[in-house]
């Protein structure tokens, strides 16, 4: 592994939200920064880029290390979307690429072709410095078969998807191949995009109905965990699955960020493995049944 990532990782979803006046991001970039936190950003964030550089302008003193989303269907694609994520935040290098492989590319990296040198060049050179390989339910085929290969070892430090009490963006064979090999893992989206009951309750509070569906599976889950704090179930949940490295989350709420300091600033202990053994039998039946069958991009 490249990299000690920090356990709790600043998404910047939030810095590229245009309802929030410009000068308040930038101050809830700077505060986040101030935490020595990782930052996962990338050119998808509106102008989150932008308002990073201003952040980094202002405070260079503590410019975070920083996971990009890198993406293409060639090398020369992904080696350009490198330089439109650095461009805007002003740097001359990627602590760590999230490597979003279009298809020709992914069929490439599985089959053990070029592009693997070609990787293995950029991380050389200084620009990249390591890299995750980004997974969803209708990308794992491919990630399946470079893992299984073992293509990514020695170039990957881990691979990325979202994993929070509500998702696990891995198919069930790919799942399983990630804790029989040990295989690294970096969470997105610590708390599902919200409090439980909000998203079980509060009509349009779930970005969709899916979402809402298994907050009404997961709450009396969390319920019965006598924890009070749905950041707190979330950050636990995550650090008592193998092998999680870090775990991203994003707000555009300088009280939400203090939240994930709190719950983020002391030791972490695992969830019973009862509560565990729960919520991994919802998720792959939610695997079968829901997410292996979605249109890309739709969950």
């Amino acid at each position: 592994m490249k990299y000690p990532y920090s356990r709790f990782v600043y998404g910047t979803t939030r810095l590229g939200d245009v309802a929030i006046p410009a000068e308040k991001r930038v101050e809830l970039a700077c505060a986040a920064m101030r935490t020595g936190w990782w930052f996962h950003t990338s050119t998808q964030y509106g102008d989150a880029l932008s308002i990073l550089g201003q952040a980094f302008r202002k405070d260079p003193e503590h410019i975070p290390s920083m996971i990009y989303k890198i993406e293409g269907d060639s090398i020369a694609e992904l080696e350009q979307s490198i330089e439109d994520n650095l461009r805007p935040v002003g740097l001359d290098h990627m602590d760590c690429g999230q490597l979003c492989l279009g298809g020709n590319l992914a069929r490439e990296f599985a089959q053990g072709g070029a592009c693997l040198k070609a990787l293995e060049k950029i991380r050389e050179s200084g620009r990249v410095r390591a890299f995750l390989l980004e997974v969803f339910p209708w990308t794992s085929e491919q990630p399946y078969r470079a893992l299984k290969a073992g293509h990514t070892k020695g170039l990957v430090d881990a691979i990325i998807f979202y994993l929070n009490p509500l998702q696990r963006f891995a198919d069930n064979r790919l799942w399983d191949l990630i804790l029989d090999t040990g295989t690294p893992v970096v969470a997105l989206r610590t708390v599902s995009g919200g409090p439980v009951h909000r998203l079980r309750d509060e009509p349009g509070f779930a970005w969709k109905d899916y979402l809402r569906q298994r907050a009404v599976e997961v709450a009396p889950v969390f319920e019965a965990s006598g924890i009070k704090s749905w950041t707190e179930f979330c950050a636990r949940f995550a650090f008592s699955v193998p092998g999680v490295l870090a775990t991203v989350g994003s707000t555009g709420r300088k009280e939400n960020l203090s939240e994930y300091q709190t719950v983020f600033g002391q030791p972490i202990e695992p969830l019973p493995k009862g509560i565990m053994d729960v919520l991994f039998a919802l998720q792959r039946r939610w695997s079968e049944e829901v997410d292996v069958h979605a249109e890309p991009w739709t969950m």
